[in-house]
This record gives C-alpha cells, structure tokens and sequence, in this order.
C-alpha cells in the first residue's frame, strides 16, 4: 500500500517541491490594519461600510442561494428591523472579472435612487472570507417565480407588470 498523502518522489529519490505562486488576486487593503489573520487577502470593496458585521447584525436563516453566495435573514441587533444580507464568499471569486462585477454591483446599488420597487442597499462589510450587502429585506419573492406560478396573465395584468418595469427602468436611468 502507497502513502495516499505524501509527495511523489522524484527519479533522483528526493522530495521536489514547487515552488508556492502567490496568488494574483491578493492586494492590500487601501487604509486601516490588516485582516485579523495577519496576513494581506483578496479585498474586492474600495469603501466597505466595515469589517465586522456582527457587530451590528445577527444573521439569522437562510432566504436564498446563488452561484457566489448565500442570502440571509439579517436583524440588526439595536433595533430589531428586519434585511437581507447577500453573503459572497471570496473562494468563490476566481478571476478578476468575478471581482469586478460584485464591485460593480456594490457601486451600481449605492447610486440606485429611492423607489418602492427597488432594492435598496443599507450597507456593504468585507471580512476575509466574504462580502456581505446588507439590503431591504423583500419578502414577496421573485418576478419571475410569481409569473411562472400565475401561468397566464389577461392583458391587463401583463400591461400593469409591464408598466411598473418601465417605471423602474425610467427611474433608475434619471436617478
């Protein structure tokens, strides 16, 4: 039987190992001390809220699940008011253009005007390990879900979903 967790050794019988490639993803964070770790990681935020969301928050259940993160219940512990928390896990953030778009989101809600039929975004937290966008909490689920459940619209309904859709894009294009 063969050791399942050792290196293969080499034609001359030493150990080779490679040499470790830094990972070109890493840079510093712009102020402030460095990640509890000690060590400088991934920062994807140029102007996160803070570090630590506990200590405003408690995350609570899980509300969704997506390809980079996982949405949660979120209260924020001095007043009990209920949010979303979109939590984006850094592993999962391969390539740069991973990292571009989550600052792109980040930027793009942080412009978003006030409306009733937008997601509004309360603050953004960066750890080590993830991003977190703290957000209204909207509990009617998805668009989309609902028009698949609903099967079929009548004219009036499609021209009523419609039109709040234009409203919004009209909104957020002024805003």
């Amino acid at each position: 039987m063969g050791n399942c967790c050792g290196t293969p050794a080499t034609p001359g019988g030493k150990n080779r190992r490679r040499k470790q490639k830094p990972n070109p993803f890493t840079v510093a964070y712009n102020s402030g001390p460095a990640p509890p770790s000690g060590r400088p990681g991934l920062v994807v935020l140029r102007d996160p809220t803070g570090r630590d969301l506990g200590a405003r928050y408690e995350l609570g259940g899980e509300l969704g699940r997506g390809e980079f993160g996982i949405t949660y219940l979120c209260t924020e512990v001095a007043t009990g008011d209920k949010y979303a928390c979109k939590s984006i896990s850094k592993r999962k953030l391969r390539t740069p253009v991973d990292v571009e778009d989550v600052r792109r989101e980040v930027e793009i809600m942080r412009h978003m005007p006030s409306h009733s039929n937008i997601v509004s975004l309360r603050a953004a937290y960066e750890d080590e390990d993830a991003v977190h966008l703290v957000m209204e909490l909207c509990e009617g689920g998805e668009l989309f879900d609902r028009i698949v459940a609903r099967g079929h619209y009548t004219e009036r309904a499609a021209a009523a979903v419609t039109r709040t859709i234009v409203e919004v894009v009209q909104v957020s294009e002024c805003g």
